[in-house]
């Protein structure tokens, strides 16, 4: 373990989670934004379902571990969604059943500590068509909506956070094309579409402490004396000040975050600009 020790967000899901640090994968995207301010953990399974989480869940998430997670986003219900097969083979867990084992994710999860939050993620729609041709699956084959629904309505039950991805892809005209890479998988635009609805979240959760990206302090916050110098013998970052620009993804637009750092030690300010 390396030190000193930063707040720690796990992701756990299935196929979703698993390739979210690919380029521009959902993951990468909140990594690179919680940098020196929280630790993004990978916990994805590509191919599990509800029932197959439940029973590895102590071992991912031991209640004796010395540190607990700060935040935790699960994500389980695409594979869960799929139709029976005959053979009783495949990821197929009925929707009484998937709830049943998300509550008892969800329970356990708050029992880890005070401090530990949760978002659940509910399962975004399937571009059906795309999956016909690649996977040779028959129409009507995954119903995600009825089990994100079922999640959103468990989360209100239980006071945790949820995120209805079914209805915020759906606020794009083009999502079964832009969001999807094979029909079922986030592309990067898909992405952000996560990343926007799990930021909106954390910025609007009364949590103490906060853990939206701009109310965290950052690990090592001193500026550094070797940064670049530039031709008039000043600082590119140390002596006046620095403009760093971020674009944030959020749905329909984008954000022009302007974070401007003054670096007289004196007001570090930071405002969302349109």
């Amino acid at each position: 373990m390396v030190g000193p020790s930063r707040p720690k967000f796990v992701l756990f899901g299935s196929s979703i989670v698993q390739m979210g640090y690919n380029v521009g994968g959902w993951s990468a995207v909140l990594a690179d934004l919680y940098a020196r301010k929280a630790d993004v953990l990978l916990r994805g399974y590509s191919g599990w379902n509800s029932r197959m989480a439940l029973q590895a869940l102590d071992r991912i998430f031991p209640k004796d571990a010395a540190v607990q997670p700060s935040l935790v986003v699960v994500y389980f219900g695409g594979n869960d969604a799929t139709n029976p097969h005959p053979s009783g083979l495949g990821g197929h867990v009925s929707l009484p059943e998937y709830v049943d084992n998300m509550k008892k994710i969800i329970v356990h999860l708050k029992s880890l500590s005070d401090k530990t939050r949760i978002i659940c993620l509910g399962s975004p729609p399937v571009n059906e068509a795309k999956v016909r041709k690649d996977l040779m699956t028959k129409p009507g084959q995954m119903k995600p909506a009825a089990y994100s629904e079922a999640l959103v309505e468990l989360c209100k039950e239980l006071d945790v956070e949820a995120i209805n991805l079914w209805t915020a892809f759906q606020q794009r005209d083009d999502w079964a094309n832009a969001c999807l890479v094979d029909g079922i998988h986030l592309s990067a635009e898909g992405s952000k579409v996560v990343v926007a609805e799990i930021l909106k979240v954390l910025k609007k959760a009364n949590w103490e402490p906060s853990l939206y990206w701009l109310s965290m302090p950052s690990e090592f916050p001193e500026d550094s004396p070797y940064y670049i110098v530039d031709p008039d013998e000043h600082s590119f970052y140390g002596s006046q000040y620095y403009t760093i620009f971020r674009f944030i993804p959020v749905p329909d637009a984008l954000f022009f975050l302007e974070i401007e750092i003054l670096f007289s030690n004196e007001v570090r300010s930071a405002h969302f600009k349109d």
